[in-house]
This record gives structure tokens, C-alpha cells and sequence, in this order.
């Protein structure tokens, strides 16, 4: 079995990934510092998989440590690194601070693929690259604008660092250009876990349904859309994951055209934020407190994909519909409050 390393395998499409490489014969292995996922998350990887994960509590930017990672485990033939920070929002806030942790990361991880001749490199990209675009749907070829976040620009710079790594050291590289992974696994035993608030909309969504969020806000309704709220391609996590395997077997197979490539995952279908609402309230039978705010700094107004070319090239074809996203992303999020209520009930009493 070839063996992976998932950078960022606690999060939330690392941990589905990892149940998707483990079903389709890969040995792999974790590195994250859990600074913010949690880790017990793997121990719904192990229950789906029947295979316990090793995950090694290290920050990527602490070179050393990662360097000792691939001392031990020489036999290391890919990696998928997801590993960064995410939240657009608080990129605005705190660029230094994103710029920092996603690029230092990302360059430590390259060196040690450079002196231990790692072969393959999968890259966890982003739709944000290309920033607010001319028209949609967007293809790989689709000229990048500006980004709208720093968040966005450490993607850009990222595939930047990619390509000429790519070409300087022979390494085989995939950039997958995720739009919006949602949902949870079907078994509900992994799904996504946001630390304190969440941006994202489906934990949004969620939230505010289980009673978390008192009361959620869609952030603009007059954008140049058919209802004024920005508008996206949602999809779910489990197919997002699988692509990985597929680029991974692309890859192991020779069949990359050249050293880097780039392909969307997303369903092609734009959604827009309202009619998210509206799909969640009529598959779940919930309704949602939300109201209408103002618009939010660094949201793109509209883009969807073009899959075509992961579709012909990796053989990827995304399963899941909308309904199903909301639905287990719904179920997942009423299993969280389930646990944390037995774990409640299951605290001693200190009074």
C-alpha cells in the first residue's frame, strides 16, 4: 500500500478524505496541531474504517518537527495537504497572520518533499483564486482576479509556489480548486466541527436551526443575482474527498499531462444563499430565523464550476445532490447536541 500523508487530516474534508483513502487500499497517516480541529474526530475515522489513524501533533510551521515526520516515515509517496487557516473573514482581520501560517507551511512542507523526493503533490486550492470573475461558470482556464481576501491570495500564491516548485524539482503536482464542501458523512460518525462561530453558511444554517445561533444573518440581498444573495456552488464533502483518491490514482498512473495541473470540484450548479435556506427548511422541516443584513467584506458575489475536466480526466463524478448535503449536514449537527448531551448527563455533579 502506498503510503499518504494528510496535512490538516482532523479537519473537516481531511477527515473525510482519510476515510476515502483508507476504503480504497492507501496506508495514510496524519499530521495536525489540532490548533483548530478536534482530534477525537478520528475516532469516527477508525469506527467507518476499522483502521486506527496515527496523527502526528505538529505544527507545519515548525520545521524541524516536520522534518522528523518524514525521517520516520521514509516510505511517504504522497501527500494531500489541506492544512491552513480558512475563515475569509478573519483573513480580513488578520493577514499577517494568514499569510504567515499558509505560506510558511506550505514551504516548509516542499522542502522536505525536495530532500526526501516525495513524488506526488495534491494541493488543497480554493475557488477564491479566482477572485470575482467576468462570467460564470468558471473553467481552469478562466483568468484569476484580484482576490477578495487575503485568505484567497494565500491560494493564489500558493499554486504560484506549486508551479514553479513543480518545475524546479520534478515533483507531480494537482491543484484542486474545491468551491463549497458541505454535508457530512452519511453515517453521521464525521462531519464539519467549526470552532466558536462559524462563517460558513451550511454550519450557519445548522446552528441557527438547533438553536445555537439565535439568529442568522444573510450578508446582502442586492447583488446582481436572481435574488440578491451572493451566490455559490455547494458540494458534498464525501465527494470532494473522493477526488483526492482519484487525483492520487491519476497521478500514480502517469496519466498527468504535465508536472502541475489544475482541476475544479464543485457540482456546476449555482445555489444561492436563500435558496439554501429554502432547501434546508423544506428537506429538514425546519424553519429558519435569519434576516438580512449588510453586505460582508471579502465575499465574492457569484461563482460556480465547470467540472468537465475532472470529470473526463479523473473519472470524477459528484453524487450527492443538495438535498442529500442538507440533510446530512442536518443530521450531523443533531447527533453533535446528542453526544454533548450525554456528555453532560455523564459529568459528575460538583455542587
Amino acid at each position: 500500500m502506498a503510503k499518504i500523508l494528510v496535512t490538516g487530516g482532523c479537519g473537516y474534508i481531511g477527515s473525510h478524505t482519510l476515510v476515502d483513502l483508507a476504503e480504497n487500499g492507501f496506508d495514510v497517516i496524519s499530521v495536525d496541531d489540532n490548533s483548530r480541529s478536534d482530534p477525537h474526530i478520528l475516532n469516527g475515522v477508525e469506527k467507518i474504517t476499522g483502521k486506527k489513524i496515527k496523527n502526528y501533533k505538529v505544527d507545519l510551521c515548525n520545521y524541524d518537527d516536520l522534518f522528523a515526520i518524514f525521517q520516520e516515515n521514509e516510505d511517504i509517496t504522497g501527500i494531500i495537504h489541506f492544512a491552513a487557516y480558512k475563515s475569509v473573514g478573519e483573513s480580513v482581520k488578520e493577514p499577517l497572520l494568514y499569510f504567515e501560517n499558509n505560506l510558511v507551511s506550505l514551504m516548509n512542507l516542499l522542502k522536505c518533499v525536495k530532500e526526501f523526493q516525495t513524488p506526488y503533490f495534491v494541493f488543497s486550492s480554493s475557488c477564491t483564486v479566482y477572485g470575482n470573475p467576468d462570467k460564470v461558470p468558471v473553467t481552469e482556464k478562466t483568468p484569476p482576479k484580484p482576490a477578495e481576501s487575503p485568505y484567497g491570495y494565500t491560494k493564489q500564491m500558493g499554486e504560484q509556489i506549486l508551479n514553479e516548485f513543480a518545475k524546479s524539482s520534478g515533483t507531480n503536482c494537482i491543484l484542486l480548486r474545491y468551491f463549497n464542501p458541505v454535508g457530512a458523512h452519511p453515517s453521521c460518525l464525521i462531519g464539519e466541527t467549526p470552532l466558536g462561530k462559524p462563517e460558513n453558511l451550511v454550519p450557519v444554517i445548522t446552528q441557527t436551526a438547533i438553536g445555537k445561533i439565535p439568529k442568522m444573518t444573510v450578508f446582502g440581498d442586492d447583488y446582481p443575482t436572481r435574488d440578491g444573495s451572493c451566490l455559490r456552488d455547494f458540494i458534498h464533502v464525501c465527494d470532494i474527498a473522493h477526488a483526492h483518491t482519484l487525483a492520487l490514482r491519476y497521478l500514480e498512473e502517469k496519466k498527468n499531462h504535465s508536472l502541475c495541473e489544475v482541476f475544479n470540484l464543485g457540482t456546476g450548479n449555482g445555489v444561492t444563499v436563500l435558496e439554501a435556506i429554502k432547501t434546508f427548511e423544506k428537506v429538514n422541516g425546519v424553519k429558519l430565523n435569519y434576516s438580512i443584513g449588510p453586505r460582508r467584506p471579502g465575499d465574492v458575489i457569484a461563482i460556480y464550476a465547470n467540472n468537465d475536466l475532472a470529470k473526463k480526466l479523473l473519472g470524477w463524478d459528484p453524487g450527492f445532490s443538495l438535498d442529500e448535503m442538507m440533510s446530512t449536514a442536518w443530521k450531523w449537527e443533531q447527533k453533535l447536541k446528542a453526544d454533548d448531551t450525554i456528555l453532560n448527563k455523564q459529568k459528575p455533579d460538583l455542587n
